[in-house]
């Protein structure tokens, strides 16, 4: 009998999610240490956060399963892991794509780079004067702390939206266009690709309000900075499989916030 998801690769992306987690709690604090130090927290900080570790893991648990689940009906899915869960090696399989999600990864970083520093910047400074410089002067972590939470963005972030988003409006796409065996079309495929990555640059506007005015530039900036990579990562997942995207998302968070610390 058929199981409903490969179970092996449910265990493999949930303990690879909480382990993420656990991985970007450094830098996470750093950033919000200004608002945790006013906030009067009844019980003991550790306690806490065990609390929120155990939260998230819960919801990247349904988020896989589910995610699995519409992967597996619209032909998408994660091959290493398939074949690692099987006993084989998987080798062949990374070398295919290693190059290109490597690169697709540095030249997300560098067009986010290019784009904030030549036009969203100046922008933004002759929009909201002083005010705009408080997007330069948040705190910025470690690049050890970044390294850590890179894993975040590489596993956890992959997970949410491409493997559960982006399966999930793929799949309700296929409802409207469809080919002939039930899957959906390519042009379904790039739309769910587009709406998951701007719902992600829509995911760190509360983040921004802390800091920064949010203005009709503030949102198209943080949209268009944050669908830049999460386009290409979607690109890589349908054609190579969610392992493609992940490598690609942790190699440009490695230039973003390890080398460049940004």
């Amino acid at each position: 009998m058929k199981t409903v998801i490969n179970w092996r690769v449910f265990f493999i992306l949930l303990i690879a999610s909480v382990i993420a987690i656990i991985a970007i709690l450094p830098y996470a604090l750093e950033l919000q240490s200004g608002v945790l130090e006013q906030l009067d927290i009844p019980i003991p900080f550790p306690i806490l956060i065990a609390i929120q570790v155990i939260q998230s893991g819960l919801l990247f648990a349904v988020c896989t399963f589910l995610g699995m689940l519409l992967a597996k009906r619209i032909g998408l899915g994660t091959p290493v892991l398939d074949a690692v869960a099987r006993g084989e090696s998987a080798l062949n399989k990374v070398r295919a794509f290693l190059p290109i999600s490597i690169g697709l990864g540095i030249l997300a970083s560098v067009l986010i780079i290019g784009l904030d520093a030549y036009i969203f910047q100046p922008a933004l400074i002759q929009e909201l004067g002083e005010k705009a410089n408080a997007l330069n002067l948040t705190v910025q972590p470690a690049a050890w702390k970044g390294f850590l939470a890179s894993f975040y963005g590489g596993i956890a972030e992959e997970i949410l939206l491409r493997l559960f988003v982006m399966s999930l409006l793929a799949w309700l796409g296929s409802f409207i266009n469809k080919t002939k065996d039930g899957r959906p079309t390519n042009i379904i495929f790039w739309i769910a690709n587009i709406l998951a990555a701007i719902l992600f640059g829509f995911g760190h506007l509360p983040a921004f309000s802390t800091i920064i005015p949010i203005t009709t530039l503030v949102i198209i900036r943080t949209v268009i900075l944050n669908s830049i990579g999460g386009i290409m990562f979607g690109w890589l997942y349908q054609k190579h499989g969610l392992e493609s995207a992940m490598i690609a998302h942790f190699s440009a968070d490695i230039v973003l916030h390890v080398l460049l610390v940004l």
